[in-house]
């Protein structure tokens, strides 16, 4: 992994490593880890009100003195208010995702902060880097929770967003070892975002018994849901499945958002419900079958990538 280019350079970070800034997941406690260990931790600012994220920054400034950032959904309710308190502390780091990146970029580039855009098509690259974006995260529908509509696949993404957009490119969706990391590289990503292997690390704020349900799933136990609302991958549970069958029979907007309830992310991935809540994990949860601190993933997915670069570099057995 080249410990210096675009994406380190740009961050001030060691590893070109990301961690997704997920919902009920990416806390001060799970992002200063990943900071700490050399990569880029950012806070999930999707579920918190304005005073939560105010304390979570000021946490972050407590813990680590190493780069660190925000995610923010662009849709958010609250966005004015995020977008001040982010100013207002000093914050050097925003990913953006889920709306138009031209509405804040120039605003945060006159504050002195970098930002980056998630997309999940080369059209959407392209407007990013029109919006004047310092790096793009092009992520495939392996990913969990809100996913691009175009449903296409991480390996197919990145080569077509590299050919679109001279920018620095990290790629994120279905990533959780070194040898995908490698594997993104040589598609032309310059870092990757990882999201899933993240959040069923020991310092992610997601309930326990949401990390060990994840920990347990075998291939094909999540599935994208909920595609008239936003496409959004979910573990097939009992929550799953009334949603599913709805969908089936045509049920509309309203029905679905019925039978999803308002707080069914936080039940599930917060509180634990497991069955009932709605349990937002990627694919590559089913090749995960532990649940480690940050120190020890991080220090995984190094090994395993030098491991298979030396493997893959190394000459045939004559």
């Amino acid at each position: 992994m080249k410990e210096s280019n675009r994406i380190t350079q740009i961050f001030g970070i060691r590893y070109p490593i990301i961690q997704g800034g997920m919902a009920w997941c990416s806390g001060w406690r799970l992002a200063s880890a990943v900071s700490n260990a050399g990569g880029l931790g950012l806070l999930g600012a999707s579920t918190m009100h304005p005073e939560v994220l105010r304390e979570h920054i000021r946490k972050m400034k407590a813990v680590t003195t190493k780069p660190w950032g925000v995610n923010i959904p662009l849709m958010y309710p609250e966005m004015e208010t995020l977008v001040q308190i982010i100013i207002d502390e000093g914050v050097k780091i925003v990913f953006t995702s889920a709306g138009n990146p031209k509405t804040y970029t120039q605003r945060f580039h006159d504050a002195g902060i970098k930002v980056a855009h998630v997309v999940s098509s080369s059209k959407f690259a392209e407007k990013s880097e029109s919006a004047g974006v310092d790096a793009i995260v092009a992520e495939g529908f392996e990913a969990g929770g809100h996913n691009g509509r175009e449903e296409t696949t991480t390996l197919a993404l990145i080569p077509q967003v590299r050919k679109a957009t001279r920018l620095p490119l990290i790629a994120a969706g279905g990533i959780a070892s070194g040898e995908a990391i490698l594997a993104m590289e040589a598609l032309g990503a310059e870092g990757v975002q990882i999201g899933t292997l993240f959040a069923l690390s020991r310092e992610s704020s997601a309930a326990d018994s949401f990390k060990e349900k994840c920990t347990s799933l075998k291939e094909g136990d999540t599935m994208l849901c909920l595609k008239k609302i936003a496409p959004t991958r979910m573990v097939k549970n009992a929550l799953f499945q009334r949603l599913s069958q709805a969908e089936n029979n045509g049920a509309e907007v309203e029905e679905l958002r019925t039978i999803l309830g308002k707080k069914a992310a936080k039940a599930g991935i917060f509180e634990g419900d497991t069955e009932n809540g709605e349990l937002e994990i990627g694919e590559i949860a089913s090749s995960i079958h532990s649940i480690n601190t940050v120190k020890e993933i991080m220090c995984q997915l190094l090994t395993e990538y030098q491991d298979t670069k030396k493997r893959i570099l190394s000459c045939p057995e004559e």
